[in-house]
């Protein structure tokens, strides 16, 4: 593997790079709780460390130099199938999300500094993308609440969750 970085317009590191960022800091990423009118969420079952076969909320990683508008509209347009802008959504916080592993590395360890937001929105599970996620699902907050194949960092998010954001 090649230690250069890709072009600038594609807005990735190499893998080298990439693993270095990880070792040495946190990464910065939005998380979406989706949320429809009857009030359950949408969470997709990851394909990808960390978090791998978890049942986690959509979501990534803010590039450099991007605005979060830009990375919100590009994270929900590749996680959702469609673009969402933040106005349309509730900023929910500030989260740490530690993991054991990291997508490049299953002895690497990822620090996540996450915005939280909630969306309502009614989507039509078998017409979402399936890069991040495998299987979609609406779940209920009691159920995220009681079962154990539900991220904890997804948990996590149960408290500031309201009643379904009309946008």
């Amino acid at each position: 593997m090649s230690s250069k970085m890709e072009p600038a317009s594609a807005g990735w590191l190499s893998d080298d790079a990439f693993h270095q960022v990880i070792a040495h800091t946190p990464l910065i990423s939005l998380d979406f709780v989706v949320t429809n009118p009857q009030g359950e969420w949408l969470l997709g079952q990851r394909v990808n460390r960390p978090a791998q076969g978890s049942w986690f909320v959509p979501g990534g990683r803010v590039r450099k130099d991007e605005t979060l508008e830009a990375a919100a509209q590009r994270l929900t347009r590749a996680e959702l199938g469609q673009a969402i802008e933040l106005a349309h959504m509730r900023f929910l916080g500030v989260y740490q999300h530690f993991y054991a592993d990291s997508m490049l590395d299953p002895g690497l360890s990822t620090h996540y500094v996450v915005l939280a937001y909630q969306v309502s929105r009614a989507l039509d599970l078998e017409a979402l993308p399936r890069q991040q996620h495998d299987r979609y699902r609406w779940w209920s907050p009691q159920a995220i609440a009681t079962t154990e194949a539900v991220h904890a960092n997804t948990r996590a998010y149960l408290p500031a969750v309201s009643t379904p954001v009309r946008t």
